[in-house]
């Protein structure tokens, strides 16, 4: 099943470093979930600034219990980056077959 993660960042001032603190450990998260073929697309939500406020995600795991393992361990989830998390199940359009050279 794919799903579109929403993650909004928590707004104290010390949240976007929570964020830079951990990006690193988020991303080495995101590329094993790459190499698993988990991660279909995804990155930083903007505010009209320029900084960054929270993710877009979008995965495909087999079951909600996968993707719910992944997210309770991922440093965004854990080191309170990430304030509130809605969860869809989607169908998301399969990029590669459309894409043209």
């Amino acid at each position: 099943m794919q799903y579109i993660i929403t993650a909004h960042d928590y707004k104290d001032d010390e949240a976007i470093n929570r964020r830079l603190a951990v990006r690193d450990a988020h991303f080495v998260g995101i590329k094993t979930l790459i190499e698993k073929g988990h991660f279909l697309s995804g990155g930083a939500m903007l505010d009209e600034t320029g900084k960054m406020i929270g993710s877009s995600v979008h995965v495909e795991f087999s079951t909600r219990q996968e993707l719910d393992n992944w997210l309770s361990d991922d440093p965004y989830v854990v080191n309170k980056v990430w304030e509130s998390i809605d969860i869809k199940e989607a169908r998301l359009v399969p990029v590669e077959q459309y894409k043209t050279f």
